[in-house]
């Protein structure tokens, strides 16, 4: 049954707003008029796609961000492992909703289901909001009639997923920031500060040290072609992304970026345990193994990985077993074909892969602090000598001058 939104008066005179549910757009003006309401706008939600219940366009900003959908399906989980019907439970999250946008999406769901959608239909009619994967494994959950459960291990994986990225984001950000920092610093010391030496001895005879003709050189560049260096620097970045977005060139940086000592070790680890968690949450929702490997692929943003990935798909179709078809692929890190030959011989395939998806969570963890915990000291031991440099060369000629009048 189509939803629409409306907007009406009351008895006392004041507005309402809200969604109702009704066969045509006259059937929901008779409804409100039921309800002694004074419609004065009656607008369709469903039907129109993601775009009419996020309430915005191509650049409107999505309904659910990653937190916020981790935090959704958990309460919708929670809400049908309880024994709450689905469309209660939708219902219930609808009339929760403070924001008008995630009331119209739950809405336009509730909808979609109570006119005999199944609920992974209904969600993949908004692909901006809820990827192929999370889809996938709710209609797995809707066929083995186990959706309360397969919607707690999708909460859980979404958290855990979040957890890992706000780790690693925590782990760069204080580089980052001394980085900016140490950048403006130097910029405003070689465009002001030394610009200021070189006016204060320009009127000596005297030949000023090898360090300050240096530092003044260096100042004289950046104010002279400063904006020509950051647009060169622009166009860089940009023809960079272009290659990397092209089909050609990005295989063979991905791969590259793999090879690196140390954070190509993190970019596998990370990849991995994605894979892993993802394959792992699919097999346990009961989606077939070869539909599960190409969605667990899908979800690696690394397409040098990806392409092992399908590899081994290729393996599996046919007839080699996961683990030795990973074992194949030397990118995947040897811990996932290990739990994943485990957990084949055990007949607990999912929760091996859980177990390897966590502890390379983990290892990615410690490796991605580790790595701050040394870029920190390095980089302000780097900002303090490129400073004691401009300082030195701002000094030398001062201490010169006072030699020379002794």
């Amino acid at each position: 049954m189509p939803a629409f939104s409306f907007e009406a008066l009351d008895a006392q005179g004041h507005a309402r707003k809200g969604v109702l549910e009704a066969d045509t757009a006259r059937a929901a003006r008779g409804l409100l008029r039921a309800q002694a309401l004074v419609p004065l706008a009656v607008e369709p939600l469903a039907g129109t796609g993601a775009q009419a219940a996020a309430g915005g366009g191509f650049f409107a900003a999505r309904v659910f961000n990653a937190t916020g959908l981790a935090v959704w399906t958990r309460q919708i989980a929670g809400l049908v492992s309880s024994g709450l019907p689905l469309e209660r439970a939708l219902t219930a999250l609808a009339d929760e909703a403070e924001d008008e946008r995630q009331r119209n999406l739950v809405a336009n769901l509730r909808a979609e289901v109570n006119a005999g959608s199944p609920f992974a239909r209904a969600l993949a009619q908004h692909p901006r909001e809820f990827s192929p994967i999370y889809t996938a494994v709710i209609g797995a959950g809707e066929s083995s009639g186990n959706l309360g459960l397969v919607l707690d291990r999708l909460a859980d994986d979404l958290e855990e997923r979040q957890a890992l990225q706000a780790k690693l984001m925590g782990a760069a950000l204080y580089p980052a920031i001394v980085t900016v920092v140490a950048i403006a610093i130097v910029l405003f010391l070689v465009t002001y500060v030394v610009p200021q030496v070189a006016n204060v001895f320009a009127g000596t005879k005297h030949a000023l040290p090898l360090l300050t003709q240096a530092m003044l050189a260096v100042s004289s560049f950046v104010r002279g072609y400063g904006w020509a260096l950051l647009i060169a620097i622009v166009l860089i970045a940009f023809c960079a992304r272009a290659a990397y977005a092209s089909a050609v060139f990005r295989p063979k940086i991905d791969a590259a970026w793999l090879r690196l000592p140390l954070v190509g070790r993190l970019a596998r680890g990370y990849n991995a345990a994605r894979f892993a968690s993802t394959l792992a949450m699919l097999a346990a929702a009961g989606v077939p193994i070869l539909r599960a490997l190409q969605a667990a692929a899908e979800t690696l943003s690394n397409t040098a990985m990806r392409a092992d990935a399908l590899d081994a798909l290729v393996l599996v179709r046919e007839g080699a077993p996961l683990a030795s078809a990973l074992a194949q692929k030397k990118r995947f890190p040897g811990l996932v074909a290990m739990f994943a030959r485990l957990g084949e011989q055990t007949g607990q395939l999912p929760v091996m892969l859980q177990r390897a998806a966590s502890q390379l969570g983990g290892e990615v963890q410690r490796r991605a602090m580790q790595l701050a915990t040394i870029l920190e000291p390095l980089l302000i031991v780097a900002m303090g000598l490129v400073v004691m440099l401009i300082v030195l060369a701002v000094m030398l000629p001062i201490i010169e001058m006072n030699q020379f009048v002794k």
